[in-house]
């Protein structure tokens, strides 16, 4: 799900005062969360399918010339964990809808988070021309994950476990998504220019104008992976009636 009132920062890349210049500014948005969504109102063995997915990622990409060379870099990847408690599958469950972080009115099991900065390097031609000649990206995800305080039967230890990582694998393609949308806008940038462009003013909205094209592709991506997942049978929403069910499925 998108959630509509999520902001969209367009201020990317204000220009600086030097024509050769590094240049430090965040893409649009510097942070943007791909999250499964909880919905505290349904607890109940009926209601099973818990689960949604809160994502807005703005994000790029576009073309490089073959013969330009991109920065070596990795992304930095941190994991920050909220604590929950219960003893069975249901109670842990209700305290992710308690505890989990909350993004607008809604409460989420887990979402992943970045921020990206940029240091470009714009340089004026002897014919005029400007060429963004480096950008290197500085991209911090972080991933925001239940973790449970206190010790669990074995038997629910086992559910959690599974039901955890299951959670953990759809972050990480979040941030597999953000990783690569970062390398297609590095692609993009790197070699673009701009004919009579004193100041580089021109080649700066050309830059912002591939951005916004290609932001639209990106957000279609990560929609279609949510849809997959928290479909009927899709992975996370598996994962989240087999753990609901756990304690039931052993009493029988």
């Amino acid at each position: 799900m998108i959630f509509p009132g999520w902001p969209v920062r367009r201020d990317f890349d204000k220009l600086p005062t030097e024509t050769n210049s590094t240049f430090v500014s965040p893409e649009y948005p510097s942070r943007s969360s791909g999250g499964l969504v909880f919905q505290p109102k349904q607890f109940g063995i009926r209601a099973l399918d818990l689960v949604r997915i809160l994502l807005n990622f703005v994000v790029a990409a576009t073309v490089l010339s073959p013969n330009t060379a991109l920065a070596d870099w990795k992304p930095v990847e941190r994991v920050e964990a909220y604590s929950i408690s219960g003893s069975t599958g249901i109670e842990l469950y209700r305290s992710i809808g308690e505890r989990g972080p909350k993004l607008g009115i809604r409460r989420v099991i887990a979402y992943t988070d970045f921020k990206l900065t940029w240091q470009r390097d714009y340089q004026q031609r002897n014919d005029g021309a400007c060429v963004l000649a480096s950008a290197k990206p500085k991209l911090i995800i972080t991933y925001r994950l239940p973790q449970v305080s206190g010790t669990l039967s074995p038997q629910t230890q086992a559910a959690w476990d599974r039901f955890s990582e299951g959670v953990r694998e759809h972050e990480r393609v979040h941030g597999e998504i953000i990783t690569d949308m970062v390398k297609e806008i590095e692609t993009v940038s790197v070699g673009l220019r701009a004919e009579s462009d004193p100041g580089c003013r021109k080649v700066r909205t050309k830059l912002q104008e591939h951005l916004g094209r290609l932001s639209q592709a990106q957000r279609r991506r990560s929609r279609e992976f949510d849809r997959v997942e928290m479909g009927d049978g899709g992975n996370v929403h598996r994962l989240v009636m087999e753990f609901i069910n756990a304690d039931r499925q052993r009493s029988n």
